[in-house]
């Protein structure tokens, strides 16, 4: 029987510390801030604006380095990797949505699906066959053609979660994945992470405002003044 105590969090953050420069003053956004989370979870971090939150999703993204601090996800210390570590890392393991989509308006979905592959060693038969892949999962399989001017909101999010899946990545980070949708688009968007989660195992973390969201993910923590405050779910 294992012990609580053998619990290794797939993420874990400790003592990690952030600041950045304005007005020729040090704004300190994190001082000693901690987060575990295990593999597999799905986790929505709830905040006011200027909380952190996306300094935080950055951090987990390899986007940002903290000041201070360990932050590790799986066996990578991200803290103390070298800027090409990272990024071979980044386009391995994470895959990242984002609230406007960030689309190529000249490309195609299966293009703009395309793109993290063509970092990779991978011919052109290997990459078509990984986005039918995602293609069909999420959906959008009739639109591969399309630009992103031809799709509704909800569509282009679609295409916008198969390119952060294409590569398999084993962490999703969603960066107010709903924030631009309507209520309907925004229930589809949110069942289809809630299937990556929990068929697909994928760790989800995802920064909200919208609290009928959050109700998708496993836990909620609010980040308040440099802290996370866990919120019990409704039965």
């Amino acid at each position: 029987m294992s012990d609580l105590n053998d619990f290794q969090p797939f993420i874990s953050m400790t003592g990690i510390r952030k600041s950045y420069g304005k007005g020729g003053q040090c704004v300190a956004i994190f001082e000693d801030l901690d987060l575990e989370i295990a593999k597999g979870d799905f986790v929505a971090v709830m905040g006011p604006s200027g909380s952190g939150k996306s300094t935080m999703l950055n951090m987990l993204g390899g986007i940002d380095r903290p000041d201070g601090g360990r932050l590790s996800i799986g066996q990578a210390r991200l803290d103390s990797m070298s800027e090409a570590a990272l990024t071979h890392w980044r386009g391995t393991h994470v895959g990242i949505v984002f609230q406007f989509y960030n689309l190529l308006p000249m490309l195609t979905a299966a293009q703009n699906i395309e793109l993290p592959l063509l970092l990779k060693d991978l011919g052109r038969t290997a990459r078509r066959s990984r986005i039918e892949t995602v293609m069909r999962l999420v959906g959008i399989s009739e639109r591969s053609a399309h630009l992103p001017s031809q799709l509704s909101g909800g569509q282009q999010q679609r295409v916008g979660i198969a390119r952060a899946l294409v590569s398999d990545p084993q962490l999703l980070l969603c960066d107010e994945p709903t924030g631009d949708l309507d209520r309907r688009s925004a229930t589809e968007i949110m069942e289809m992470l809630r299937f990556l989660n929990k068929e697909l195992g994928k760790t989800i973390v995802m920064v909200t405002h919208d609290p009928e969201a959050a109700t998708y993910a496993g836990r909620i923590l609010h980040l308040n003044k440099g802290h996370f405050e866990e919120q019990g779910l409704a039965a």
